[in-house]
């Protein structure tokens, strides 16, 4: 290389970045583009369109954890190359996960929590649909050695999140989800029997229902699957949808009665990058003991290095929240969980009673009881200027995610509002919340946005 080449280099590599050749035009976005480039410059323009997404702290929509430990971002980072599937090459990470797995299991009260089975998954959406693969396997299983027709099975739950519809679309299972009806807004141990036939592979009852927070009741459900058998004959098993739940329940409210101390509760999911604090893409699932797990659905691999057993919907995968999870566990224990979500709750009822005194809110689910998150509608005894939509797009404009939608079958009439208070979600930053929404409502007293028009109003036009 020249001299005067040289000089160009060294020029370039002093230059400001947005005074770069690179940064001086547009760069190619739906084609790779010829030439390579400097890293600082294609980091700063991916960082600056990253500006442009909303900020994950105020994302009060999610479950998923938005606030981590600087230790577990320095995990993170050492993990970034490895691979969880393959265990002879990472045999420490695989030794990890286990140890997981069993802590889990005793955290659920496992009747043999050293010789139980489970696996990691890249969220509790996977482990549930490989809760409800076992739980199928084992229906059919059973009737074709009672003679029986095994192509018709029914999966029973109450309003649950998508993952249980993926499940029963992906796998040809009819879905039974239990209608809700007026205040009713989940399923009680009576629907649940309701609905239960031969062909029933399991009930799913939730612990920390999605729409409104609130938890379906785990044992009255069991208890009266358990008349049902007495009375029919009919035994049907339950898996617990613990996406959330899973990490609160045994800190916060240990004596409730949910997980494996229910003899009729064969599997439970929970998802680690929930309130199990961990990052993003690590889910669990565990059953009860090594028998309700098929060995059919149990592949092994030998061409990683060693002969590996796996039961999962993907392959490769991360390494790193597992690892991270591991460290949550062993830095907070018992106490430190309940400390942090018991924060929460207290915050998730503050909140609630604050909104509930705003006026033209009515408070559905207050933060005791479920999930440290809270639900409200619009109070139906008074006209309102506004909708809930158009106070989740007022909040949007200061950065707030507050989702409002429309209930499930046979209430999708019913619109609420939704905040999750996750570890992070501290009081300050809530009583700024509640600034905003004051704001808010002060705004739409001013400038009304959705005024319901009489019939006179609209020329007398009506929806057929």
């Amino acid at each position: 290389m020249g001299l005067h080449e040289k000089d160009k280099v060294r020029d370039s590599l002093l230059d400001d970045v947005f005074a770069s050749a690179d940064l001086s035009t547009s760069l190619s976005k739906y084609r790779l583009p010829d030439r390579e480039h400097d890293p600082r410059h294609i980091y700063q323009v991916v960082r600056d369109e990253l500006l442009l997404d909303g900020n994950s702290r105020q994302n009060l929509a999610t479950f998923c954890q938005t606030w981590l430990e600087p230790e577990i971002h320095r995990l993170m980072e050492d993990c970034i190359d490895k691979n969880m599937i393959d265990k002879d090459e990472y045999p420490q990470t695989a030794e990890i996960e286990s140890r997981c797995v069993h802590m889990l299991a005793d955290l659920w009260n496992s009747p043999a929590a050293d010789n139980t089975i489970g696996c990691s998954t890249t969220g509790s959406s996977e482990a549930a649909m490989l809760g409800g693969l076992a739980l199928l396997w084992r229906w059919r299983k059973r009737m074709k050695a009672q003679g029986k027709p095994a192509d018709r099975p029914n999966l029973v739950t109450g309003p649950v999140q998508i993952c249980w519809h993926k499940f029963t679309r992906y796998w040809d299972v009819e879905h039974r989800e239990v209608p809700l009806e007026g205040d009713r807004l989940m399923m009680t141990a009576e629907q649940a029997v309701e609905y239960c036939d031969e062909n029933t592979i399991a009930v799913v009852p939730t612990l920390g229902l999605t729409f409104t927070c609130a938890y379906e009741p785990v044992r009255e459900i069991s208890e009266a699957l358990d008349r049902l058998e007495k009375d029919t004959g009919l035994s049907v098993p339950i898996h617990v949808d613990a996406a959330s739940g899973g990490f609160l329940a045994p800190f916060v409210d240990p004596d409730m009665v949910w997980d494996f101390r229910l003899e009729r509760v064969k599997s439970v999911n929970a998802s680690g990058h929930k309130f199990g604090l961990a990052p993003l893409g690590v889910g669990w699932v565990i059953w009860r003991d090594k028998d309700y797990l098929p060995d059919d659905l149990i592949f092994r691999v030998n061409y990683l290095g060693g002969d590996m057993p796996t039961f999962a919907l993907n392959f490769s995968r991360p390494g790193g929240q597992i690892v991270a999870q591991y460290y949550n566990f062993l830095r907070l224990g018992r106490e430190g969980y309940r400390k942090i979500q018991q924060a929460c709750y207290e915050t998730a009822a503050w909140l609630a009673d604050a909104i509930g005194k705003m006026g033209p809110f009515e408070i559905i689910y207050d933060g005791r009881g479920g999930i440290p998150g809270l639900c409200w509608k619009l109070k139906e005894d008074q006209d309102h200027p506004f909708t809930l939509y158009d106070m989740a797009d007022r909040l949007r404009g200061r950065g707030w995610q507050v989702p409002a939608y429309s209930m499930p079958k046979n209430r999708q009439d019913l619109v609420i509002q939704r905040i999750l208070v996750r570890h992070g979600v501290s009081r300050d930053l809530a009583s700024l919340l509640l600034d905003d929404m004051r704001r808010a409502l002060e705004h739409f007293e001013k400038r009304p946005v959705s005024i319901p028009m009489t019939e006179k109003e609209v020329g007398g036009f009506k929806h057929s």
